[in-house]
């Protein structure tokens, strides 16, 4: 069998459990020398604990392959850049970064409190910045090219999930930070790409707290091994990213869940009327129902709980 990243250098945040873990993986088995970071903490970021990241690295080791740990906290800015600082120490080099880590705090909004808001914006936007500003600088200094970012989104951050306005926003802010990464980074041979993954974890976990066997302490990510929700299922389309044979690819959002991986179109118009001079509200009363905004239906606000990385 090919190893398709042989040589290559990655980072993988929150790669000690869950579809980070797969990801570590997976890459390493490929034959990326890979730094596994995880700050062990819980599903809320409370707390730490070095195993998850050393128990994945662990692996990697026994399976023939070439791995580090590191418990960074990656919303840090310091921390995170000591993170991409050890991928160049250890390595002398660093050619993906795949930023996975994650928390939750649900809430409604109208519930929500600010330490809620900003720990999940903490995480998965400044985190995910910290690493990328870091990792770009040294890809525009040294300019090889070959350089794959890869973000993290959700389902939540798509269509909206009731219960997570802080995720959900979270989410959707790295579709368009992954854009923007994807137009800066071009002329460095740098591909950024978002992911909305599906699979049984941690975090949707919680989502299914109020199911009869979630109320009887059976979490549906332990009994999920080998089947469609395996976490392990994400891993083999986010390394085909990292691939040369991937280098067309960028700017984008792909969805993978079970055994489906999905290429999401990008937001383009989709109606629209024009006039020549400045509309009136009496004009747009009458014009806009039956042209732009027809048959549109208001979210009926039954979507699933989002959360899968």
């Amino acid at each position: 069998m090919a190893k398709h990243l042989d040589g290559k250098v990655a980072i993988v945040t929150g790669g000690g459990r869950g579809i980070g873990r797969g990801i570590a993986l997976e890459l390493g088995r490929q034959g990326a020398k890979v730094i596994v970071n995880d700050l062990g903490a819980t599903v809320e970021g409370q707390s730490s604990d070095d195993s998850p990241a050393q128990e994945v690295v662990n692996q990697i080791r026994a399976e023939g392959g070439t791995a580090e740990a590191n418990y960074a906290d990656v919303a840090d800015h310091q921390q995170a850049e000591d993170l991409v600082r050890q991928a160049l120490t250890t390595y002398q080099g660093l050619d993906i970064l795949i930023n996975v880590a994650g928390i939750l705090r649900e809430r409604m909004i109208f519930n929500m409190t600010e330490e809620e808001w900003d720990a999940v914006i903490r995480v998965h936007l400044k985190g995910t910045y910290n690493t990328t500003h870091f990792a770009s600088i040294h890809w525009r200094t040294e300019r090889k090219g070959g350089y794959r970012l890869i973000n993290f989104s959700s389902t939540a951050g798509i269509n909206g999930s009731p219960g997570q306005p802080n995720y959900a926003a979270a989410k959707a802010g790295l579709i368009g930070f992954t854009k923007s990464c994807a137009n800066a980074l071009a002329r460095y041979g740098v591909t950024a790409n978002a992911i909305a993954p599906g699979a049984a974890t941690r975090m949707t976990d919680r989502g299914l707290r109020n199911r009869d066997d979630m109320r009887q302490g059976i979490a549906e990510s332990e009994n999920v091994e080998g089947s469609e929700r395996d976490p392990e299922n994400v891993a083999p389309g986010v390394v085909f990213l990292c691939t040369d044979a991937a280098e067309n690819i960028s700017g984008r959002t792909v969805g993978i869940s079970g055994y489906r991986i999905t290429l999401y179109s990008d937001m383009v118009p989709e109606r629209e009327i024009y006039g020549s001079q400045r509309w009136e509200v009496d004009d747009l009363v009458e014009r806009l129902p039956e042209t732009v905004f027809h048959g549109l239906v208001p979210p009926s606000g039954d979507r699933p709980m989002g959360g899968g990385a």
